[in-house]
């Protein structure tokens, strides 16, 4: 059943990246989740390179890992508004847009980024 769900995940994230993709106009925020952190990027897939990203393994917040993950899409949010971007397409990255994730893009929403 193990291999069932990661294949799945699998399936879901390569469903997904056949459709989205990264420019300079409007580059990609990737958001990876594991059990117990939350990573996010923004990813200029023309030129593969990352523009901006933040991690909660840096940051000192405390609270749930929810409440984290938010302050995260804040973050991340703030640091492409210093580059210039206004503009994203959101990378799930395989996940639900449930919890974490969903925080994440909600953060960035409230900083101003726009998807």
């Amino acid at each position: 059943m193990f291999t069932n769900k990661l294949d799945a995940k699998k399936r879901r994230h390569l469903r997904i990246r056949k459709k989205i993709n990264g420019t300079l106009d409007r580059p990609r925020l990737v958001v990876y989740k594991s059990l117990s952190h939350i990573h996010a990027q923004i990813v200029n897939d023309e030129k593969r390179t990352v523009l901006v990203s933040a991690s909660d393994l840096k940051s000192k917040s405390k609270g749930t890992k929810t409440e984290k993950a938010k302050e995260i899409g804040m973050q991340v949010a703030k640091l492409a508004k210093e580059k210039g971007v206004t503009k994203v397409v959101f990378d799930r990255n395989g996940c639900k847009y449930h919890g974490r994730v969903k925080a994440v893009a909600d953060g960035a929403r409230e900083e101003g980024l726009q998807f």
